[in-house]
């Protein structure tokens, strides 16, 4: 039997399931395109739970396209702060910035429209155009290639691109009516049952009886993923310098990794103790001997490591360089990324 073939018969299974399964999430009230949208983008490397919180919060902020395309850019980050990849949020501002110019406001309708916005690619317009309007085309990401892989017991490495290309031709011959359903019981059924990490849970999984890996006992060796990261790693040190109650922040430059956000004072580099002070000299500020360190964090970009270590310093003056606010005030009213959230909360 083809793949193609294979993968016909897994449609009504995969439907029929999600109908009676879905989680009652709040973007699912409505087929609505601009939430559907907006939760695609927050999901992106980030838990459905942690996104609720946001998602409520943005859209009570921006409640509309037109809001987003005129919201302030340090606005708009301060909301997204804690969701990382800064950039979603600075191309939704700019995907709604020409949906305002070139479509009346009105969110595009069809996936070859949604991919020539803004940090929208082939999932995400897939995904917004079956679910928001039920075009009959796939949205394959993560959860879909692995279930899919193990339908039709592919030993294909899935962090290919040439193998997402195959299973999306493959899927686009055989999509339902029910587009949005099917693709979003794939991605559910996914995360749920045929899941990322561990024994999937066949016996709960509608297809159990068409899964090739199920019955040759592949669970484990598939999907199969040979591509391993390879990250640059780096040396913080960071500076929480503080006046009379006031720390020191700087806004960080225009292009790069957290472009545009703001963070402690920070060398690239790791500093013992007894150098700080030169450190301090070449920013003009002085220090009264008290230099308390506060711990070390490790984060990981998806192409750089930082191993960071922070000192919270009392100084004698304020430096006109650097920005100097309260802790309450960082915390209302400036985009900290995460990297830099655990030593926030150590002051």
């Amino acid at each position: 039997m083809n793949e193609i073939e294979q993968i016909k018969k897994i449609r009504k299974p995969i439907i029929e399931w999600y109908q009676k399964n879905k989680k009652p999430l709040p973007w699912r009230k409505e087929k609505n395109p601009y939430h559907i949208w907006l939760s695609e983008i927050m999901l992106q490397q980030t838990r459905i739970e942690t996104v609720k919180t946001y998602y409520k919060r943005f859209l009570e902020e921006i409640p509309t396209i037109q809001d987003l395309a005129e919201i302030e850019e340090e606005k708009l980050l301060k909301l997204w702060e804690g969701l990382g990849y800064y950039n979603r949020a600075r191309n939704l501002k700019k995907a709604a910035e020409m949906i305002q110019k070139n479509h009346k406001g009105q969110m595009p309708k069809t996936y070859q429209e949604l991919l020539q916005l803004p940090g929208i690619g082939e999932y995400t317009a897939g995904a917004i155009s079956s679910i928001a309007y039920n075009e009959p085309v796939p949205a394959v990401d993560g959860n879909v290639l692995r279930v899919i892989s193990r339908v039709i017991g592919s030993k294909k490495d899935v962090l290919e691109n040439k193998t997402k290309k195959e299973f999306t031709e493959i899927l686009k011959e055989i999509m339902p009516k029910q587009a949005g359903d099917f693709n979003e019981g794939l991605m559910e059924l996914g995360e749920l049952i045929c899941i990322p990490n561990g024994e999937p849970i066949c016996q709960k999984c509608p297809l159990q009886e068409f899964c090739v890996a199920k019955k040759e006992a592949l669970t484990d060796i598939i999907p199969v993923r040979n591509q391993k990261i390879k990250r640059k790693k780096e040396d913080i040190t960071v500076f929480l310098l503080e006046f009379e109650g006031e720390f020191a922040i700087q806004k960080r430059s225009k292009t790069g990794l957290l472009a545009n956000m703001y963070e402690f004072p920070n060398v690239l580099k790791k500093v013992q103790s007894k150098k700080i002070e030169n450190i301090l000299k070449n920013w003009e500020i002085t220090t009264s001997h008290k230099i308390k360190k506060v711990g070390s964090h490790h984060h990981v970009f998806s192409h750089v490591e930082w191993d960071m270590i922070g000192y919270q310093i009392q100084v004698t003056k304020k430096n006109k360089d650097f920005i100097w606010k309260s802790k309450e005030e960082i915390l209302k009213d400036y985009a900290i990324p995460g990297a830099f959230m655990p030593f926030l909360r150590k002051i």
